[in-house]
């Protein structure tokens, strides 16, 4: 058997559980992805990660700017769907929507609810250090990723994992424990509990601004935010690399010994002193250039042992 499936996501992260879904041999009858928007040097309109592979199938594909729109839920509705699935997709679903599908619709959410529930939980469980963390499948309700849960499975966040690194392991395994919740759905056996009540964090989009590494931190949190923020937006400082202040994103670190006053270049090999301990960066990116190994960005800059970052 093979379920009649919407499917509404928009990323890369999206991706993995669409091909699964499609490979499994269910009914995709449409897709749902947010609008083209332009991009690239021409500003040209690109089409999401989800909507190129659902064409390249033969997939209809509707992105709608909102689905609060009466003509909009209609459509929705009259897809007959018996469930949608919803991967990082980016619009609220309403109640009209949420209520079409027979078997309502399943949201695969990158945490182990109700840690971390919003917009990103994968930057910012890096961010906070935690050890652990994971992919979930929810049946998704008016609120802000509180349904109940019906599969999961458990990750170890590596001290040096970065965020692009934990996301794609995620969408693997995220993909394949939807997969497997479809089967258990189609067969009438998934089961769903209620989400703990106590525990709960919010993940709030990131802003930009939140980006700028503060050397008077203790050098572990430094090393989390930068491994968060890995590789988009990028943790970053300011230095005189010999034309004045110049911007760095730096999107690898390591812990290192030293002290000195936050922010003093240690060593040649790119030690920074932090507010507790330092910092080795990795890897690092110059504005309007391709990320580079430390001993590549020493090698090209004027710097030396001493310098102050800012």
């Amino acid at each position: 058997m093979s379920l009649r499936v919407v499917f509404m996501g928009t990323p890369d992260f999206a991706v993995p559980t669409l091909s699964e879904i499609i490979g499994q041999g269910h009914e995709v009858v449409a897709v749902y992805s947010r609008a083209p928007k332009p991009a690239g040097r021409g500003m040209a309109e690109q089409k999401t990660p989800v909507h190129r592979l659902a064409e390249g199938f033969g997939i209809p594909v509707f992105t709608p700017r909102t689905l609060r729109d009466p003509a909009a839920q209609n459509a929705f509705a009259a897809l007959g769907a018996d469930v949608a699935v919803v991967v990082a997709y980016g619009l609220i679903l309403p109640r009209e929507v949420l209520d079409a599908p027979v078997l309502g619709c399943l949201n695969l959410h990158g945490s182990l609810l109700p840690r971390w529930r919003g917009a990103a939980p994968i930057q910012r469980a890096i961010m906070a250090g935690d050890a652990e963390t994971g992919v979930m499948v929810m049946k998704m309700d008016e609120g802000l990723d509180t349904g109940p849960v019906a599969m999961v499975e458990k990750i170890a966040v590596a001290p040096d994992m970065t965020t692009q690194d934990l996301h794609d392991r995620m969408a693997v395994l995220g993909a394949d424990l939807m997969v497997r919740a479809l089967a258990a759905l189609d067969r009438g056996s998934l089961a769903f509990a209620p989400q703990a009540a106590d525990g709960v964090t919010y993940a709030a989009k990131i802003d930009k601004a939140e980006a700028r590494i503060d050397w008077a931190r203790p050098a572990k949190e430094i090393h989390d935010k930068v491994r968060g923020l890995s590789p988009f937006p990028g943790a970053w400082f300011e230095a005189d690399l010999g034309k004045g202040p110049e911007r760095v994103k730096v999107l690898r670190t390591a812990l290192a010994g030293g002290a000195g006053a936050p922010g003093t270049l240690l060593g040649g090999d790119l030690t920074v002193a932090c507010g507790g301990g330092a910092l080795r960066l990795i890897e690092v990116q110059r504005a309007g250039a391709k990320a580079m190994k430390a001993a590549d960005f020493v090698n090209g800059t004027a710097i030396e042992p001493g310098a102050v970052f800012s």
